[in-house]
């Protein structure tokens, strides 16, 4: 007994699956089973009884009101009291339609009956309604209406047929009143116990309004014994930004960004060029004088392969290759953006200046990444290149200019 008192509850999938349904995808049938009567709305206006017992409504209210013993054990009039777009129980009743509804709120005879309704149903439940807005309080009778209510769990189905209807006839905001009503004699006064759960798993979800039922979960949050087994919102909402941040740091898209701003620096590349062809220019430096950035960072780039190609046979070889990696992942970057940028001309200029193609050698820079010897052969056969290159880039000197 004492682990059944204290089992955590769980969420009702039919319960959410069917108030899901009726505030978006209303109503839950496609096709109407019968011919639109409006006989909800004849009902209303005193004009048919109500099916099987044929008892008009005008009797209900008046006849009807404070016999509690016919209210609890009759199971046929609240479907004609409080109709929806949905079937219920009794099979005589017919659902609301669109056109029924909105002929429905232009008839105050009907409004006013269906208000007098509502406020029997209340006193019945030992509620009732103090304003035009909705507002209810604990009626004369509430400790004994409160104890029967207790125990007789049917009415938690009646209730939330009740909220249903309000909504569609146009009283949605009568709700919230009613639902923070309850909420508070379960979780605060503890008049009603046995209905907090169906407050959290039907009333709640039958207001439209998102900020709504927010407010409702958070106030019964609050109040909820004990609290680390409240299910119905905010907690779980937590948990997923928490795994939310928790991905963050691991998720594809930031680890190139954080390897790259580790590395690249503003305008790194154009001082690690000047600081090479400071320490000792080569005649290719002054046959080719190029005016467009991106050629002049292609330049740059052969000139520090060149001066790698030679430090290599150095004693501190292995701090120098690390540079040249370092500043090889920079140039990659940078003549990927600025490549972008070139048009078709500058890319047969770069053709016949140099005898190969960026591109080609940013995929040999990209494959040399892995192993270190296979780093130092590829810029050695660049070399080669450039040294082969040098008689055309003579002969188009005067047309670059």
């Amino acid at each position: 007994d004492g682990t059944e008192l204290t089992a955590k509850p769980k969420r009702s999938f039919y319960a959410a699956r069917d108030l899901y349904k009726y505030r978006h995808q209303y109503p839950n049938f496609k096709d109407l089973r019968y011919q639109n009567d409006l006989c909800n709305l004849r009902f209303y206006k005193n004009k048919i009884p109500f099916k099987p017992d044929g008892v008009y409504i005008e009797e209900v209210l008046n006849k009807w009101k404070g016999d509690y013993e016919k209210l609890e054990h009759n199971h046929t009039y609240i479907q004609w009291l409080f109709p929806l777009r949905e079937q219920g129980l009794n099979f005589y009743a017919k659902e609301l339609t669109t056109y029924e509804i909105e002929e429905f709120k232009k008839t105050k005879e009907a409004i006013r009956r269906f208000l007098l309704a509502y406020k029997m149903m209340l006193e019945f439940f030992g509620i009732k309604l103090i304003d035009k807005t909705g507002n209810v309080a604990r009626a004369a009778n509430w400790k004994e209406r409160f104890q029967h209510l207790n125990e007789s769990q049917h009415n938690y189905l009646r209730i939330t047929r009740i909220l249903k209807s309000l909504g569609e006839l146009g009283y949605e905001s009568f709700k919230s009143p009613l639902v923070k009503f309850i909420l508070r004699e379960a979780l605060v006064e503890d008049t009603i116990p046995n209905i907090k759960q169906s407050a959290l798993e039907y009333f709640v979800y039958t207001i439209r309004d998102r900020r709504e039922r927010r407010k409702l979960l958070r106030f019964a949050q609050q109040h909820y014994t004990p609290s680390e087994h409240f299910i119905w919102g905010p907690p779980r909402k937590q948990k997923s930004e928490g795994s939310k941040t928790n991905k963050k740091p691991a998720s594809p898209i930031s680890i190139p960004n954080s390897h790259i701003s580790k590395h690249k620096k503003p305008k790194e590349p154009k001082n690690t060029s000047a600081s090479g062809s400071s320490a000792g220019k080569t005649t290719e430096e002054k046959k080719i004088e190029l005016t467009k950035n991106g050629e002049e960072n292609y330049q740059d780039e052969q000139e520090m392969n060149c001066d790698a190609v030679r430090q290599n046979s150095e004693k501190n070889s292995d701090t120098d290759t690390s540079q040249l990696s370092k500043s090889e992942e920079i140039h990659d970057t940078s003549d990927r953006k600025e490549d972008a940028s070139h048009s078709k001309k500058d890319n047969e200029n770069l053709n016949n200046d140099c005898g190969s193609h960026p591109g080609t050698i940013e995929k040999d820079l990209c494959n040399t990444e892995n192993s270190s010897n296979n780093t130092s052969a590829d810029l050695q056969d660049n070399l080669d290149k450039d040294t082969l290159s040098g008689g055309t880039t003579t002969k188009t000197k005067d047309e670059l200019k």
